[in-house]
């Protein structure tokens, strides 16, 4: 099971943020080896879009085993705007091609849903351009659409492409395996949290996200792309404790299938 996990998840929360760039990455890193995770996913929020590394040229981040850069700072209703856009995923796009990062994750939910038809219309004309910009980039949204919403961005591009997220797919109502086979040969992230039907964030095995029928169906259809836990935030100071009990229970699961 290729496991990682969320920036920041292994650090205390910053200013009481659940999802935070960490002060201390560093040692988020020298932290893999020894809990038996693979990768971290890079955060980028808008926190730390001044002061975040991976913009800084001085900073190499090439050696390190990131598995994507997660534009969380595109969570704005701006990200229709030319010029925001242009403005916020450019540095990122150019960051990815310098640290020889090959993905990045774009969350379209929440204050940046394209769920509008005339809001989707607007940003597929300017995400498409980024692709021809970058096109050794894969864009990875994050969506809360319903599956023929999602197909109309994917169909555009070769390198457009899903992260799914195992949570959101419980809170908004959607059938698993229906999002997996409709997507399987476009998944090539997926991010591990339990969820409720009304939108809580839990333990892993707590709410309503049945992570067995996924890992199962995942598996059938060939998967072998990161997983990277999202998961729910413990008591402050006992974040390496919290994401190694979620490990022990994630792959359990995984190894149950």
């Amino acid at each position: 099971m290729n496991l990682g996990v969320i920036q920041g998840r292994l650090s205390e929360p910053v200013n009481g943020h659940i999802q935070e760039f960490p002060i201390a990455w560093r040692k988020e890193f020298e932290f893999l080896d020894e809990y038996g995770l693979t990768h971290i996913e890079w955060l980028i929020t808008k926190g730390s879009a001044k002061t975040n590394p991976a913009f800084d040229t001085n900073v190499s981040l090439v050696e390190l085993p990131i598995s994507s850069l997660c534009a969380d700072t595109l969570v704005d209703s701006r990200i229709v705007d030319k010029d925001y856009l242009t403005t916020h995923l450019t540095p990122i796009c150019e960051s990815a091609v310098r640290n020889e990062i090959d993905m990045i994750t774009i969350p379209l939910l929440e204050d940046s849903s394209v769920e509008d038809s005339e809001i989707r219309y607007k940003f597929k004309k300017l995400i498409v351009e980024f692709a021809k910009k970058f096109p050794n980039l894969k864009f990875s949204f994050e969506c809360e659409l319903p599956i023929e919403g999602l197909y109309d961005i994917l169909e555009l591009s070769d390198n457009f492409y899903v992260t799914y997220d195992t949570g959101n797919i419980t809170s908004y109502g959607l059938q698993h395996e229906k999002y997996i086979d409709a997507f399987y040969q476009k998944i090539n992230n997926v991010h591990l949290k339990d969820r409720t039907y009304d939108a809580r964030t839990v333990y892993p095995t707590t709410g309503d996200t049945n992570f067995k029928l996924i890992f199962k169906k995942l598996a059938s259809l060939g998967y072998n792309g990161p997983y990277t836990m999202q998961t729910a935030r413990g008591a402050p100071g006992f974040e390496m404790w919290t994401v190694l009990d979620h490990k022990e229970i994630l792959q359990g699961l995984y190894n149950a299938k």
